[in-house]
């Protein structure tokens, strides 16, 4: 099936290689959680979660909406959601036996209220705030322990994790990342103290999967390394090889030659020297590519590379083929990935747009069709209309 425009290829073999290497990472009885919030880093948290599900004990999401579509799509393991919940959604959530993050006593309070009424059980994850300032109850407020046994106490609620999250554990001084673990650690001695059981405890997300194995407890978060992306270069690549399961490709749609004084895109920010073969591509930033790439960013043809001409539009590109002649209408462009000898990575990426790697599979659009690749076979497509994803399942080859 050929594309007129942008679209994304999504490598689900390269996915379960990062789990595995993963898996020969932790030490035996360390359970692996996959973390595919924001739609799996843009990859398709449906079919990420299904390529993951043998590797994983379960899954941790950001929202009420993204657990219940894993449940929609017949993910059936634990779901974990690591933000705040609205009390408007316990009922849909306990119904699908969702896990979720509680960390105050008001909270807690009204969710045992809502177990109760429907009989069932609350499972929840107590999160800990050892030194990122976001969310979780802080180890040294005199009360900590008293809340979390107060908590447990309530009627349907069960307690069946706690967590903390590491601000720094990508830095290669691992001083604060081991700051934050010893603190969580001593925490967790004084909650067992108490008599409470907690059956999981969990700290490592991937830069700790990485290089901090002391961090593994008895379960880890993989999060941006089930996508084959390490999260910073200043962890030990050497340890864990990983391998980016996206590419993120388009389409030339026009070839024009321009003369001299010519401007290209808004703003006439590029003006030619000289003759110049300009390719028009078929991406903009309404796309996700980002539009602070403009005139500073490169694309691939024929294993080449080719310079952004002036402004990213919101649909489409303009790049210079003058020194790549074989270039042709309706020829294939990577604008991430490999081709040929040259290759372009979200971390090339994210430095030229003054960004953040992670950012990068986050941005592209809804409109962007992922395409799933197994053994070299596209297995599946994600395309979205009216709003919503819609899946087609490609026959077998």
């Amino acid at each position: 099936m050929g594309f007129d425009r942008a679209y994304v290829n999504i490598h689900l073999d390269r996915i379960e290689e990062n789990m595995r290497a993963m898996q020969r990472n932790l030490a035996p009885g360390v359970r692996l959680i996959g973390t595919v919030k924001a739609d799996g880093y843009g990859h398709g948290a449906v079919f990420v979660a299904k390529t993951i599900d043998p590797y994983v004990w379960g899954y941790a999401v950001a929202t009420a909406d993204e657990a219940l579509q894993l449940r929609r799509h017949g993910i059936e393991k634990p779901i974990l959601i690591l933000g705040v919940t609205g009390e408007e959604r316990y009922e849909e959530l306990l119904r699908q036996e969702v896990r979720m993050t509680v960390f105050q006593k008001e909270r807690a309070v009204r969710l045992s209220g809502t177990a109760v009424r429907m009989g069932v059980t609350a499972r929840i994850h107590i999160a800990v705030d050892t030194g990122m300032s976001r969310i979780g109850i802080l180890p040294a407020d005199p009360g900590a322990v008293r809340l979390i046994k107060e908590i447990a106490a309530l009627p349907g609620i069960e307690i069946e994790g706690m967590f903390t999250h590491f601000a720094r554990a990508d830095e290669t001084d691992k001083t604060a990342a081991l700051k934050q673990l010893r603190i969580f650690r001593e925490f967790a001695s004084m909650v067992k103290a108490e008599g409470l059981s907690i059956q999981i405890c969990h700290c490592a997300n991937s830069a700790a999967i990485v290089d901090l194995p002391k961090a593994q407890m008895n379960a880890v978060r993989a999060g941006i390394s089930i996508y084959g992306l390490y999260p910073s270069d200043e962890v030990k690549k050497a340890v864990l090889h990983l391998q980016p399961a996206m590419e993120f490709k388009s389409v030339i749609t026009y070839i024009k030659e321009i003369g001299p004084g010519t401007a290209v895109s808004y703003g006439g920010t590029f003006v030619a020297e000289s003759p110049t073969r300009v390719a028009t591509v078929a991406v903009g930033y309404g796309d996700g590519y980002p539009r602070s790439l403009s005139g500073k960013g490169f694309v691939l043809l024929c294993g080449k590379r080719a310079p952004i001409l002036g402004r990213v539009c919101m649909d489409q590109l303009m790049v210079d083929v003058t020194g790549i002649p074989e270039a042709l209408e309706g020829m294939e462009v990577t604008l991430l990935g490999r081709d040929g000898g040259e290759e372009i990575t979200m971390e090339e990426l994210a430095l030229l747009s003054g960004g953040f790697h992670y950012e990068i599979p986050c941005l592209i659009g809804k409109r962007v069709p992922r395409v799933y690749i197994k053994n070299g076979k596209r297995v599946a497509m994600m395309t979205c209309l009216d709003g919503e994803y819609e899946e087609a399942v490609y026959s077998p080859a």
